[in-house]
């Protein structure tokens, strides 16, 4: 069953990455004593926001244990957590008993992250968090006063690299392979969805949307790119290895139709991204 790799998501480490600085440079907060990194994965996010503020408090929360344990490993001088998004929005992680593995010192169940946060960051992670119009105002209570909620994730859940999945998933070919498992669904809404669920409790609401023009060397560069992210919830829903590697192989295939490659062998691909930064009085 495939999980969380991050060796997988990190093959195009400085391209996700750009966003999580472009994102963390709007902040404007002073001082930031405390920072929490919401869906931190492997910590390429974390380093960001360490560098930015040294002396703060850094916590990174991630409910992949393979990729809390990759950024533990880097930055062990961290507090890192295995918890859920929704759970410490909403304070449940708080009230759970917590347990330190001694082996890795990763943190179980958010123990050490109550409280609110002076940046409270989530850098390509709350599309897989639903209701948003309830997790994101309680996300924006986390934060201290004179904080800021900071938040960028994908907005190209419709466009063709995320349709073609979803058209490949439905085929005939391909419906029993599925069975009646699901397939997980990413959840992102439009800039004025998160206008309206923000603006009344933020004293200040800022809101910007970036196409990233990404080189790729090949169209199975995209395929390896999504292999880490988008096209997981389909990967994991096939039983079987062979499965997992002929839907790959259709992927790509329709993929060559959709990005050409250029007169010099490579492969423009367009990435919408969505950034808001609230900040509180």
């Amino acid at each position: 069953m495939p999980t969380w790799n991050p060796d997988q998501y990190l093959k195009f480490g400085d391209e996700r990455t750009r966003p999580c600085r472009e994102l963390a440079s709007r902040i404007d907060v002073s001082p930031v004593r405390t920072v929490i990194d919401l869906g931190c994965g492997p910590g390429n996010s974390t380093r960001i926001l360490k560098s930015l503020w040294p002396d703060a408090r850094i916590t990174g929360l991630d409910s992949s244990r393979d990729m809390i344990q990759a950024a533990e490993a880097a930055m062990p001088e961290d507090l890192w957590v295995v918890g859920s998004i929704s759970e410490w929005a909403t304070g449940a992680a708080e009230r759970a008993t917590g347990v330190t593995e001694q082996a890795t010192g990763v943190t179980e169940q958010a123990t050490g992250v109550d409280g609110q946060f002076d940046v409270v960051f989530s850098n390509a992670a709350m599309q897989w968090v639903e209701d948003h119009e309830t997790v994101y105002p309680e996300l924006l209570d986390r934060v201290a006063p004179g904080g800021a909620l900071a938040v960028q994730v994908p907005g190209n859940h419709d466009g063709p690299q995320h349709r073609l999945m979803r058209e490949i998933a439905a085929s005939a070919e391909w419906r029993d392979a599925f069975g009646s498992r699901k397939v997980r669904e990413w959840h992102v809404h439009d800039l004025d969805f998160y206008y309206d669920v923000l603006t009344s409790r933020s004293a200040r609401l800022d809101l910007w949307e970036t196409v990233y023009m990404h080189v790729m060397a090949d169209p199975e560069a995209i395929v390896e790119w999504y292999k880490g992210t988008g096209l997981r919830p389909f990967l994991e829903a096939l039983e079987d290895e062979a499965d997992r590697e002929r839907f790959c192989a259709e992927y790509l295939e329709g993929l060559r139709g959709v990005y050409p490659v250029r007169p010099d062998g490579r492969v423009l691909f367009p990435f919408h991204r969505l950034f808001l930064v609230a900040h509180k009085e």
